[in-house]
């Protein structure tokens, strides 16, 4: 009865979870259709957040997609704090090969190209910003499980001088400012649009893609192979490619929301069925949870820290149900998950975490559920057998036989069945009296006479 209650607002809470990642969209078509046939065709492509894998694998297939419908521009609009140096370079090598001009441009107003964000818009064949944004701070930055790792200062200058290198290598063929460009690695410099326009690091400012496409128009151009192109943009049609529904699903489930949410209710599917064995589906949706979480994991800078902290606190909520702390115990997980929810993911580079509205809307509803699993395990320990021979221990029963100690002649009624009786040593019991089951032996139960 107890798991049969418990199936079904386990598999809702399941599918408001999956709904919440966006599975939907793996059925989605993309939101954009392929580029006409239009010769000032436009493909614009987003940057609008951290640069993972997902994000790279989006807008390579993007540029490719572009290329072979002969687009005459990719216009990819950013704002980003950063990201991994490997996507970065991904999506730099996709630019810097596309046989389609491609404009890098920080918008809208108030955006950032930071860190992997500068090398990205500096490796366009046209790089611009709008009015109030900022890029560079482009300082390489060391991490370990979402910490960042002081290292020796031999190492410290191999990777500067790396990171500068590989800028140099494609800032120069663009003919922009080298020796600027450098010190936003070295020095961890940031500018302004107009700073960035004045030190020639950028090409054009522009408050919208509609001006910068106007301000390209006729525009000859320095491809990064020495060619020469001339953009022919009089009737630009700018169309927007979205991610795919394969890429909406794997950027979600990197969020670190989602990768709490699917962190919980794995390890909620999962203690859901070592407590209630048989009930195969919460076991199975938690499985699939916690891969997903690894795979999170995986691309996420987790802390051990809030690891800790959520194994803490699944302990207290099962010392809770178990002892009687009045809440105590509770109240400490509960705090315990939050804590450990806003440690899980921490990014120095990016200030990027848990969000305090998910902990606290996904630990109070795990504390209960957990707390009203393992009182329900203890519960169930504390009954007795409702079948076999066990379940007549306890009952009591009328004599209709007189029960000597010294035979076992007596015959006792209980529960509307006849059962041959036997008393303990000394104690002889009469017809018509009551009396309780204390053993089972065969066929023949071991009975003491109660109180009238």
């Amino acid at each position: 009865m107890g798991s049969q209650a418990l199936r079904r607002p386990l598999v809702c809470l399941c599918v408001l979870v999956g709904l919440f990642l966006g599975f939907p969209a793996l059925a989605a078509a993309p939101a954009a259709s392929k580029a006409d046939s239009a010769t000032d065709t436009v493909v614009r492509l987003q940057i609008d957040g951290e640069i993972e894998p997902v994000l790279a694998e989006y807008l390579v297939n993007g540029i490719e997609q572009a290329a072979r419908d002969h687009s005459r521009l990719i216009l990819i609009t950013m704002n980003t704090p950063g990201g991994l140096d490997t996507s970065m370079r991904q999506i730099i090598q996709a630019i810097l090969r596309s046989p389609v001009p491609v404009v890098t441009y920080v918008y809208p107003t108030g955006s950032r190209a930071a860190s992997a964000g500068f090398f990205i818009l500096l490796s366009g064949d046209i790089a611009a910003m709008s009015p109030g944004t900022d890029t560079g701070a482009a300082s390489p930055i060391m991490e370990v499980a979402g910490q960042t790792v002081q290292i020796d200062e031999t190492l410290r200058k191999k990777i500067l001088n790396e990171a500068t290198a590989y800028l140099r290598s494609y800032v120069s063929k663009r003919g922009r400012n080298v020796a600027l460009a450098a010190t936003a690695v070295t020095d961890a410099k940031a500018f302004s649009e107009q700073e960035a326009l004045d030190g020639k690091l950028i090409d054009i400012v522009a408050s919208s893609p509609e001006q910068l496409l106007s301000e390209l128009n006729g525009r000859t151009i320095t491809r990064f192979d020495g060619s020469m192109t001339q953009l022919a943009l009089s009737h630009p049609v700018i169309v927007t490619r979205e991610m795919t529904g394969r890429e909406k699903f794997l950027s979600r489930i990197v969020e670190p929301d989602a990768f709490f949410i699917l962190l919980i209710v794995g390890v909620l599917g999962l203690y859901t069925e070592f407590t209630h064995p048989g009930m195969f589906a919460p076991g199975v949706i938690g499985l699939i949870a916690i891969v997903l979480a690894l795979y999170a994991m995986h691309m996420l800078p987790v802390t051990f820290t809030g690891l800790l902290l959520i194994v803490v606190a699944l302990v207290l909520f099962v010392l809770e149900a178990k002892f009687p702390t009045h809440g105590v115990l509770g109240v400490g997980g509960v705090v315990s998950l939050i804590l450990g929810a806003l440690m899980l993911v921490k990014s120095p580079m990016t200030g990027m975490g848990v969000s305090l509205g998910t902990a606290l809307g996904v630990a109070i509803p795990f504390a209960v559920i957990v707390i009203i699993l393992m009182k329900a395990v203890l519960r169930s320990r504390s009954w007795k057998p409702a079948t076999g021979r066990e379940e007549l221990l306890g009952e009591e029963g009328e004599v209709t036989e007189p029960v000597d100690p010294d035979s076992r002649t007596g015959m006792v009624r209980i529960h509307g069945e006849l059962w041959r009786a036997a008393a303990q040593p000394g104690q002889k019991i009469p017809q018509g009296a009551h009396v309780k089951v204390r053993a089972v032996d065969g066929l023949t139960l071991t009975v003491e006479q109660t109180k009238a």
